[in-house]
């Protein structure tokens, strides 16, 4: 069969430059802002690579991978280029490369386009997305949910503006800690998680501490988060507790850890974002409520509770790819229902 691209050329992928008034910028540089990621010994990371080594050989192996990442900045350039040098690049049959290993672009907020990685991407890939007309604008663009970057330029016109963007409306980042839900694990584009929806409705700051299949409670990662500055946690690590033992043994004791270092945060406990529960999710869940129902009976008036069936109320059964992980759509049932809750409390 002959390639899609030479049938249809909205299948065609490029991934080459050519721009004659092109100038390249380090993203790391100012005016650019990095989020959600920090840059540490040759590749951008979401955890320290000491503490990631405490935690488990999973999360260590996980941490480097960009999910939630962002660089932002404003510019009147008509167009604007990566040109991005990676390691690790995550492809699973189930996961949209563009999902695992892309960028995406936002311009004021609204998605513009995606720098669709080639195929056989090994270590790294380059494009550029037209805006059209030279205004000013404030742009995001986000990083791969499944793969380290070591290195990201941005490509503007010589002659543009840059400056920097402007602040996120909420500057603490609302920290998020799961699974491979949590880290991105189906969406078809970084921008599609449920945190990134998230913080574009409430131009909020967020770190994604999700680790595929390795968001075990550990104390370790508890002690890491509990000393984080944020403005609001979300935890939900149902999927990868090994089982309902191992469930009840850590989740009120990280709940406990990180209350205990920060009395006024509010957070948010959630298990799993599954429709339809079999009698072992209902027995997980139910140890997951009593740690909400033992804060409140100690008084804690900033602690909330969501079931993971309503997260998915919105897709139903429809919301996963296999089952398990959000499909686009089961990404944005989630992020309505726990945006609801979070514009009561933000």
């Amino acid at each position: 069969m002959r390639n899609i691209s030479e049938i249809d050329k909205n299948f065609k992928i490029e991934t080459n430059i050519d721009k004659a008034d092109i100038k390249f910028y380090n993203a790391r540089e100012l005016p650019f802002r990095i989020y959600g990621v920090f840059y540490e010994d040759g590749k951008f990371r979401r955890l320290p690579e000491a503490v990631a080594k405490t935690v488990s050989e999973g999360v260590y192996s996980l941490h480097a991978n960009t999910a939630g990442g962002r660089v932002r900045f404003r510019t009147n350039s008509s167009y604007v280029a990566i040109s991005a040098k990676m390691e690790n690049v995550g492809k699973m049959s189930h996961f949209a490369l563009c999902g695992s290993s892309g960028f995406d672009l936002y311009a004021n907020g609204k998605y513009v386009k995606t720098y669709i990685p080639p195929f056989n991407i090994i270590d790294g890939y380059e494009g550029v997305i037209e805006l059209g007309a030279s205004e000013e604008a404030d742009i995001t663009i986000n990083f791969p949910l499944y793969s380290d970057v070591c290195e990201l330029y941005i490509g503007l016109e010589d002659k543009a503006t840059v400056s920097e963007p402007t602040p996120y409306r909420i500057e603490k980042p609302i920290v998020y800690y799961g699974s491979s839900i949590t880290q991105g694990g189906c969406a078809s584009r970084p921008g599609s998680s449920y945190q990134s929806i998230i913080s574009r409705r409430f131009d909020a700051d967020y770190i994604n501490l999700g680790f595929s299949g390795n968001a075990k409670g550990e104390d370790e990662i508890a002690d890491y988060i509990k000393n984080l500055d944020m403005s609001l946690f979300v935890y939900d690590y149902d999927f990868n507790a090994p089982d309902l033992a191992h469930l009840v043994a850590t989740h009120e004791r990280m709940f406990l850890k990180i209350r205990e270092a920060n009395p006024e945060l509010p957070i948010v406990i959630m298990s799993k974002p599954k429709y339809e529960l079999t009698p072992s999710d209902y027995a997980r869940r139910e140890a997951i409520i009593k740690t909400y129902e033992n804060a409140l009976a100690r008084g804690d008036k900033n602690v909330y509770f969501i079931p993971g069936s309503q997260l998915m109320e919105l897709a139903k059964l429809e919301g996963t790819v296999d089952s398990t992980h959000p499909t686009d759509l089961g990404f944005y049932s989630m992020a309505m229902t726990l945006s609801d809750m979070l514009a009561k409390i933000l």
